[in-house]
């Protein structure tokens, strides 16, 4: 297995992409390419004494940075991202990493790679922890302009995925709005409704509301971009509020201090739930091949996560099931 890894573009470039990529080939015995400039890449080996055992350097000198209009990544053909897409398309890997522009990267892969057959659009989509399991965010910032069309293929999509990645039987698709009533919501919203009721291929459990969103009232959440990315954002946010806060508790004075000592083991598990970095990036849904944006602030960890995420997409092999779906929901229309 050959995974692509974009080094370039990102906050921690490409410092924190050699060195996942070297604990990734150590760990899950793949081959990585890493594109971008490569004696910047050859700096970071040498300055860590790492290997390069299993690791090709593919030299790419420009770099679409994260001011550069997604479009750039036509413009910019000697990119690190250019290249790394062009790599996917013509086979030369399996999968691609980056932490790069957002926009570029969906631009790229909706043109360069292209969309599952039948499927409209091209959506992010991020897991997150939730009570007593995980959620994807369907669409969380690709398509802030959606039709009911767009949010039932996201559904069948996401469906999918949480059944072949996270082994749920049978995924629990709501959709998330401002109310548990079928009238509720714009109009985009009351007619995807009625889609997705009618949908027998999915586990549609109706509305979800915000607050039931963390307390896993579905596997998968459905939104248009906007409001996904709201969800998203808003979900890290608070998440990183309340682990920060319960470390203020506990470290307030001496009592406090004691106190900890009898439950950080569960401070310690909370703390890895609620952290991003853990799970990865959001798989690019829809895109004929494996293609995952982590975040563009990503650690060792969090690209390392991402890379891993990747070789389960590969494994599992998702893309050829969800192809499978959107075939029958072609035949099916």
């Amino acid at each position: 297995m050959i995974i692509i890894v974009d080094a370039m573009g990102a906050d921690n470039s490409p410092d924190v992409m050699v060195t996942a990529s070297v604990k990734a080939v150590k760990e899950f015995g793949v081959n990585i390419k890493l594109v971008g400039r490569e004696e910047e890449i050859k700096k970071v080996f040498a300055a860590n004494s790492l290997p390069q055992d299993g690791i090709e350097i593919v030299n790419a000198e420009d770099v679409i940075t994260m001011h550069d209009e997604p479009i750039s990544v036509r413009k910019k053909t000697e990119s690190s991202l250019a290249k790394s897409l062009a790599m996917l398309k013509n086979g030369e890997g399996d999968a691609l990493v980056s932490a790069g522009n957002s926009g570029a990267l969906l631009v790229g892969a909706t043109l360069f790679v292209r969309c599952i057959k039948g499927v409209r659009r091209a959506a992010m989509a991020p897991v997150m922890p939730v009570k007593g399991g995980l959620m994807m965010i369907v669409d969380s910032g690709a398509n802030l302009d959606c039709k009911p069309e767009m949010l039932e293929q996201f559904a069948v999509m996401g469906s999918v995925y949480m059944k072949n990645i996270h082994g749920i039987s049978s995924p629990r698709v709501g959709l998330a709005n401002n109310g548990a009533e079928e009238t509720k919501g714009t109009e985009l919203y009351i007619e995807t409704h009625k889609l997705l009721k009618q949908n027998e291929k999915i586990n549609f459990v109706g509305n979800v509301e915000g607050r039931g969103l963390p307390l896993g009232e579905c596997d998968v959440a459905v939104a248009d971009g906007f409001t996904g990315n709201m969800i998203l954002k808003t979900y890290e946010g608070a998440g990183k509020m309340i682990s920060e806060e319960v470390k203020n508790i506990f470290t307030k004075n001496i009592i406090t201090k004691i106190g900890a000592l009898f439950v950080m083991k569960g401070i310690k598990e909370f703390r890895k739930r609620m952290d991003y970095k853990e799970i990865g990036g959001a798989m690019l849904l829809g895109i004929s091949k494996p293609v995952i944006k982590a975040h563009g602030s990503s650690d060792e960890k969090g690209f390392f996560n991402s890379i891993r995420q990747a070789v389960n997409l590969v494994e599992t092999d998702v893309i050829p099931q969800i192809e499978a779906a959107m075939e029958k929901e072609e035949n099916n229309a």
